[in-house]
């Protein structure tokens, strides 16, 4: 199947879930949300770097540089309280949203 691109205003949503299984680097917050997906998401480094400096600016992450399993120089990101709130937030407005479309395509 193709790679599908993210609906607008989910990826923070998807970054802090995965987030919330433990502290990762970009790369494997990418990778694990593309595996989560079965193939079917794509984060590009364009998209993700831009969202986690906007969740470490809004204090939903924090972040810290360590060294990778092949020995790279990475910065890590995990959740903070503030993110485990916010990560609440956002699924609920999704879920809000999602209801409203399904509605008006049974309707359709």
């Amino acid at each position: 199947m193709p790679k599908t691109e993210l609906v607008p205003g989910t990826l923070v949503m998807l970054i802090l879930r995965v987030l919330g299984q433990g502290p990762m680097h970009g790369y494997a917050i990418a990778q694990r949300i593309r595996q989560l997906s079965s193939d079917v998401l794509t984060v590009e480094e364009g998209s993700l770097y831009p969202a986690l400096q906007k969740m470490l600016l809004k204090g939903w992450v924090k972040a810290e540089w360590g060294v990778s399993d092949t020995r790279r120089q990475v910065r890590s990101y995990r959740l903070t309280a503030a993110g485990r709130k916010q990560l609440e937030l956002e699924v609920a407005e999704y879920g809000h949203v999602n209801r409203a479309i399904q509605a008006v395509l049974k309707m359709a």
